[in-house]
């Protein structure tokens, strides 16, 4: 699969594992992906609080769903100030923010998230 082809698509699927529950828990977020290095970004807007945020924190094995293709992956909270901190924020802002600086907020407040995609 050619992961530029999905990389304009406007949602994925993110699929956690319930903390509590043991059952799938499956969410449409806005993303970022760099083919390249084959990690996917997402921004929890509810940081820590965040249901799937809380998930991956303790099963960090996900699929993710980009366009009918589906991918396992490795998710991981991102570490605040370093250089794929601002790399996740930069990615997502300039893909989504239709109006300049609309999304500052959720740029500046939000907790970056990445998923390695498994080959």
């Amino acid at each position: 699969m050619d992961l530029n082809s999905l990389a304009n698509e406007d949602f994925c699927y993110l699929a956690t594992t319930g903390r509590v529950t043991g059952r799938t828990h499956e969410i449409e977020i806005w993303f970022a992906l760099v083919p390249e290095t084959r990690t996917l970004y997402m921004l929890a807007g509810g940081r820590d609080r965040s249901d799937w945020v809380k998930n991956l924190r303790k099963t960090p094995e996900v699929k993710v769903r980009v366009a009918g293709e589906t991918f396992d992956g490795r998710a991981r909270v991102v570490e605040a100030s370093a250089e794929e901190d601002e790399l996740a924020r930069r990615l997502l802002v300039e893909k989504y923010e239709r109006t300049p600086g609309r999304l500052q907020n959720w740029r500046r407040n939000a907790l970056p998230v990445a998923v390695d995609l498994a080959v």
